[in-house]
């Protein structure tokens, strides 16, 4: 199963002045796959250390020098570890903090040989530590489920993605493939992106087996709660794990969760699962200025699970075949496309910063303007909106770029592509808009959308 982050690694892995690399990611998002498939790519041979399954190798590692670790690993493993050649690779490290601490001796005393290290609650490691960080001799790479390309690619669909990618603005757009990309992408609404449910359903095509991986996956996460019992009660992070399903794109309350819960307590439970990458906070945001997170507002946030195909699971559509997709989506598909684009928004761009994405939001005693996400698109700010059909309401879009004088919009539904000026105070702005599988290709394609000087809400294919 081909990741893009891995054309990253093999970039990493050539590059003067490298660095030991810490892979950051929620459990099972493919870690591991990534690593092991880097290896084959790119060396000669791997040393895999899992410490979650082996607590006495930190011990391996508490020698004078990294040097002595490595003398000591080859007698034990009995395979030789070898600067350019061999992968160190440091499994779940998160359970021996000792040994990411020595992380930086690597770097300082063996800069020759390739060192990743990967750890699933790793964040909540990072947060809590009672050591020395190893700050200024690590890289960190963040890996979360497969963007819905990566699934075309996993599900033997690569001549859409070349498509896709080839396309340009005033070209022929074809309804036969627009109509394969559509039900491509519902596909991924039900199967998602955890490689595992991925893997299984492009072998057999069974969204039971589907199905049976993703139980597997929530329960798996749900069991890790009680490696968090020290700093807050199961019960609590049970019942956020169970509620936000029903809560995404709306303004989260914790009162929806747990009417007579204390937010405080509530609040701390969510923070750690979103420590551990189960869920993301989408932040309100005022977007007069970059960074975006300079005026994000901690109060006012909404939540989004890892993977739009465990939500579907977590909501309990049962999908036999592909064609009782729509009768199980008409309540639920606005929310869960825009799960999906969240969770693509926080993958696409540089793996080297912390996936991140903001919304905007005025509330007046009159009326409530929102914009599901704003981006940061060059030095500018870009709207985004998400609609589940072909058609929407553009009032809340129109107010923002009214009120911030924004040139450029984007808008991801069904319908071909098109460009179209939107009134607004000023000057109209452009809006873009794409079918929802082209959310791999928004920029280039917002870069390269042509001017207009048509009247408003004329499109432009």
């Amino acid at each position: 199963m081909k990741r893009k982050a891995l054309d990253e690694l093999l970039k990493w892995k050539t590059r003067s002045g490298r660095k030991p690399l810490v892979l950051r990611g929620a459990r099972q998002v493919g870690k591991s796959h990534l690593a092991r498939a880097l290896a084959e790519e790119a060396f000669e041979g791997i040393l895999e250390l899992n410490f979650e399954r082996d607590a006495s190798l930190a011990g391996l590692f508490s020698g004078a020098s990294v040097k002595e670790t490595v003398r000591l690993l080859e007698a034990r493993y009995g395979v030789p570890v070898v600067e350019g050649k061999t992968l160190l690779f440091l499994d779940e490290i998160q359970a021996a903090p000792e040994v990411f601490a020595k992380l930086r001796y690597f770097h300082e005393e063996l800069p020759g040989l390739h060192v990743l290290a990967a750890g699933s609650l790793l964040d909540l490691l990072l947060e809590d530590h009672a050591f020395s960080m190893p700050v200024g001799r690590i890289e960190y790479l963040h890996l979360g489920p497969l963007v819905f390309e990566e699934f075309l690619e996993a599900t033997g669909r690569a001549g859409l993605i070349s498509w896709m990618a080839g396309w340009r603005w005033g070209e022929n757009y074809p309804v036969a493939l627009h109509e394969d990309l559509i039900a491509a992408f519902r596909q991924y609404l039900v199967v998602g992106g955890m490689p595992e449910a991925v893997a299984v359903f492009a072998e057999t095509g069974s969204y039971r087996d589907c199905a049976r991986v993703q139980e597997s996956i929530l329960a798996t996460y749900q069991d890790d709660f009680q490696k968090y019992a020290r700093r807050v009660q199961k019960p609590r992070m049970d019942r956020l794990f169970a509620r936000v399903p029903a809560m995404l794109g709306r303004k989260f309350k914790f009162s929806e969760v747990d009417p007579v819960e204390r937010s405080k307590n509530l609040g701390e439970a969510l923070h750690l699962l979103c420590l551990a990458r189960v869920f993301h906070k989408v932040r309100r945001c005022h977007g007069n200025g970059l960074p975006l997170g300079a005026e994000a507002d901690d109060r006012n946030f909404k939540v989004f699970f890892l993977d739009v195909g465990l939500v579907s699971r977590a909501l309990g559509l049962k999908i036999d075949t592909f064609e009782k997709l729509d009768e199980h989506f008409l309540v639920n598909r606005g929310a869960l496309c825009e799960q999906a684009i969240a969770q693509n928004l926080l993958h696409i761009g540089d793996p080297w910063t912390k996936p991140e994405v903001f919304y905007w939001t005025r509330e007046s005693p009159n009326s409530t303007a929102e914009v599901d996400f704003l981006v940061q698109m060059g030095g500018g700010i870009l709207p985004v909106e998400v609609k589940a059909g072909k058609t929407g309401r553009l009032k809340s879009l129109q107010l923002f770029l009214t009120e911030k004088n924004s040139p450029a919009a984007l808008r991801f539904n069904t319908d071909k592509p098109s460009v179209a000026l939107v009134e607004a105070a000023g000057a109209p702005s452009k809006l873009v808009s794409l079918p929802l599988p082209f959310v791999g290709q928004f920029l280039r394609l917002l870069e390269t959308a042509p001017s207009l000087s048509s009247s408003p809400n004329q499109p432009h294919q």
